[in-house]
């Protein structure tokens, strides 16, 4: 059980580190340099195509307004997201990607596809249905353990 306990922890380890590494180096080296991994998650979080309030999207990043309010400000400056009030409701704001930001949603989403499809690509049906389980299980720990939230998506 040790040997286990020692070659799980370092394999989940390094595959979190690992990951990190490979998308801010897919974006440094990119058209997207700009970007930084929390803006990435920020233009995923606000999603392709409906416009949405901040604090829909302060929500489901489980940060503040005002946390948001500032990497806004940046996506904003860099061209990746626009702004505008409700009509009906002026303290509203609603944020929505601009075309360039479309694109960099597009290209992570991608990226995302790409190494999940890399990583199953030689397993069977059945190591698939095992590899599917064992994650969830694993997910289903840590957010009742550690009180997180289920992300949509």
């Amino acid at each position: 059980m040790s040997k286990t306990i020692n070659v799980l922890n370092e394999l989940l380890v390094d595959l979190f580190n690992d990951i990190l590494t490979i998308e801010q180096r897919a974006l440094s080296e990119g058209e997207f340099k700009d970007l930084s991994i929390t803006e990435i998650h920020t233009i995923e979080a606000i999603g392709m195509y409906e416009a949405r309030s901040m604090s829909e999207v302060a929500k489901d990043l489980e940060i503040t307004v005002g946390t948001l309010t500032t990497a806004i400000n940046n996506l904003v400056k860099k061209g990746y997201v626009e702004r505008e009030r409700l009509e009906g409701d002026r303290r509203v704001v609603l944020i929505r990607l601009t075309k360039r930001g479309k694109l960099a949603y597009r290209i992570h989403d991608k990226f995302h596809k790409d190494m999940i499809r890399e990583t199953i690509q030689d397993l069977s049906e059945q190591e698939e249905e095992v590899l599917i389980h064992s994650l969830e299980k694993l997910n289903r720990f840590f957010k009742s353990k550690y009180n997180l939230t289920s992300k949509e998506g």
